[in-house]
């Protein structure tokens, strides 16, 4: 077993090496050498992290000559790794895949350094490989949308990714304090923090991998950079980034921060997850670009896996470790099925761009005609967002909120309080997530085209119709299977709650207790598909001879007349007809939500429009100062964008300085 794990661990290594040099080819060499060596790595990376994962997952360390000075990097490897490795291999190749049909010349040196990075950071076994990874990602992401000349958004992100990296620098220094000034996470773990040092790592590794990750209130950049990114990037960003960002929050605190923390270690997350999934879930229903409501629905997933881990911190906290693997293994359930649908959901954005020609919601509709493969696809997705059984994203959910229901075990008055407050808001969520689903399919692939555009719609090429074909197979059969996913985070729910998933979970069912009937995704599905086929016979058997063609879902409006082949857009419901409802409720009082009317002037013929503008409190308040330095900062990532080997080490050489420096200060305490 440990040999495998030797042989993995090496394989991964050849792996990020591969990926990294191939990033620097990839700046003299044809383009499309990156996409198709990205593609294929990934794929051997997913390859190994099954067959690891599969085998037990036995942890590995592996020391490279490279790092601090006096010292070699270390490598390491165990289920938790090896599960996010699997998630990371899956949606880099789709996204590698879709990069050799989209047009990614521009971007292609970069696509290989970024999932090399965020593969190092997987890999991690000290503090140095772990801020090196993380950085490496950072600037990549910044780059890839640098290079579509997007300097806002970039500037935004890299704004946010430098204040984290130091507050993540810092909490490693302490836990390396704590041991003796040894970086490795095998020291750090055998002297856990205590006291004041330990309540300091929790608060700067919400802020550094929660900012990474899009946590509220630090998700205000997530939005904007998934909305600039090319599709394979949004792709990859939301379906990979935000989870190896999530990754190195359960690294810290579940993992080098030991298993004595107290259960209050989880009301942070509790709080801020619930109020992620709730802003993020109705910045999906306001939204008017389709990317900007996939990039909302990412801010709300990423909620909803942090109430997992709140919880789970809660729970082991009051020694109930059954509901701390419950609640731990919802959340790693859910990051993989967000990884896979929101991918699939992102491309699929991608394809209605290319082939209908916007992503405005207010110039789509009936495409389910011109596209029906990418309809499909996209369906499948969006029951996976809206959490319907027996979906991906339904299985991850149904667990968290039987985790969420058995919190009143807790032990103290405010934990059970606040774990009640936090089941209404994760029911809030879901139904304003299943609202945004609905708005994104209702809107955008039946009804009417709303632009000669749109009624000319083209099918996504053969490539893409392959990969979104692909993902929403994958998607389909983590729903459908959400036991044998849980086998594969077995090694990972053992190592850091102490208890599995193994006798409540099976090849067919997942029960909250082994004692207790659970939830059967096959069954449901088959269910269905007997009643599907029962209506089917049934309208067939009483059809009235003849047929006649008519729109999907009509939404009440007349035939077209002849002069408006197209049909008026005023009579059919559209992206803000849906979001009114929600914007007078909720919108305006959480995100100041308003309406704007766009008249036609005298002589157009065009209709008038309604949008909503939204501006979130929370997001004026941390970024509005860096909004005002925007001028200064783009001036000196100017002077600074010149690439280079002595600018290079002399990035690494100030982190390395600023690094030591940290730790220094923490050992004269």
């Amino acid at each position: 077993m440990a040999g495998v794990s030797a042989a993995v661990l090496t394989g991964f290594a050849v792996v990020v090496a591969a990926l990294l040099g191939l990033g620097a080819a990839s700046a003299v060499a044809p383009r499309r050498i990156a996409a198709l060596g990205s593609l294929g790595a990934c794929g051997v990376g997913f390859v190994l992290a099954l067959a690891y994962l599969l085998a037990g997952a036995a942890p590995a360390t592996l020391a490279v000559p490279l790092g601090l000075p006096g010292s070699w990097m270390t490598l390491a490897l165990d289920g938790l790794s090896g599960f996010f490795l699997l998630v990371l291999s899956a949606v880099g190749a789709a996204a590698a895949a879709a990069a050799l049909e989209a047009d990614a010349d521009a971007t292609a040196p970069f696509l290989p350094v970024l999932l090399g990075a965020m593969a190092l950071t997987l890999l991690a076994g000290d503090a140095f490989a772990l801020v090196l990874g993380l950085e490496l990602t950072s600037l990549a992401a910044g780059a890839l949308v640098l290079m579509r000349h997007n300097d806002s958004a970039a500037l935004l992100h890299i704004g946010v990714a430098l204040p984290g990296a130091a507050c993540l620098i810092a909490a490693l220094a302490l836990l390396a304090g704590g041991a003796g000034g040894d970086f490795r996470f095998a020291a750090i773990r055998a002297h856990p923090p205590e006291g004041w040092p330990a309540v300091f790592v929790l608060v700067l590794a919400l802020l550094g991998a929660g900012a990474k990750a899009g946590l509220v209130p630090l998700h205000g950049w997530l939005a904007r950079l998934l909305v600039a990114a090319p599709m394979h990037v949004s792709a990859l960003m939301s379906g990979a980034m935000t989870k190896v960002a999530l990754y190195v929050l359960v690294r810290l605190l579940f993992d080098l921060s030991g298993p004595a923390q107290p259960g209050w270690w989880g009301a942070p997350l509790l709080v801020l997850g619930a109020a992620g999934a709730v802003l993020g879930a109705l910045r999906a229903n306001m939204a008017d670009d389709i990317k900007a409501v996939l990039a909302g629905a990412t801010v709300g997933s990423v909620g909803l896996i942090v109430i997992g881990l709140g919880l789970a911190l809660a729970a082991r906290g009051a020694d109930l470790s059954t509901l701390a693997a419950l609640a731990l293994g919802g959340a790693m359930l859910t990051a993989l099925a967000h990884g896979l649908f929101g991918s699939l959901l992102f491309l699929g954005a991608g394809a209605v761009h290319q082939g209908a020609g916007s992503r405005s919601l207010v110039r789509l509709g009936g495409l389910i005609h011109r596209m029906p493969v990418t309809t499909a696809a996209v369906l499948v997705g969006a029951a996976s967002l809206a959490a319907l059984p027996p979906s991906a994203g339904f299985a991850g959910q149904w667990m968290l909120f039987q985790a969420v229901l058995g919190g009143p075990r807790i032990d103290g008055f405010g934990l059970q309080t606040l774990v009640c407050v936090v089941a209404g808001l994760l029911a809030l969520s879901a139904a304003l997530s299943a609202a945004a689903a609905v708005r994104l399919l209702g809107v955008a692939f039946l009804g009417r085209p709303r632009s000669p555009r749109a009624s000319a719609a083209e099918e996504a090429g053969q490539t893409m119709r392959t990969i979104l074909i692909a993902l929403a197979v994958a998607s389909g059969l983590v729903g459908l299977f959400p036991g044998g996913v849980l086998s594969l985070a077995e090694p990972a729910l053992r190592r850091l709650v102490s208890a599995g998933m193994a006798d409540r979970a099976g090849l067919l069912a997942v029960a909250p207790q082994a004692d207790l009937p659970g939830y059967s995704a096959l069954g449901i599905a088959l269910i269905l598909a007997l009643s599907a086929g029962l209506v089917v016979w049934l309208v067939r058997a009483r059809a009235v001879p003849g047929h006649r063609f008519g729109p999907v879902w009509d939404g009440g409006f007349g035939p077209p007349p002849a002069w408006l082949p197209f049909g008026d857009p005023l009579t059919q419901y559209g992206g803000a007809s849906f979001a009114q409802p929600l914007q007078r409720v909720l919108g305006a009082a959480l995100l100041r939500a308003r309406e704007t009317v766009d008249m036609p002037s005298p002589g157009e013929t065009r209709p008038a429009r309604i949008a909503v503008a939204m501006e979130d409190p929370a997001e004026r308040a941390l970024f509005g100062p860096l909004a005002a330095l925007r001028p200064r900062l783009v001036v000196l990532a100017d002077r600074c964008w010149l690439p280079g080997i002595r600018r290079t080490l002399a990035v690494v050489f100030a982190v390395l300085v600023f690094l030591l420096t940290v730790v220094a200060i923490v050992e004269q305490f």
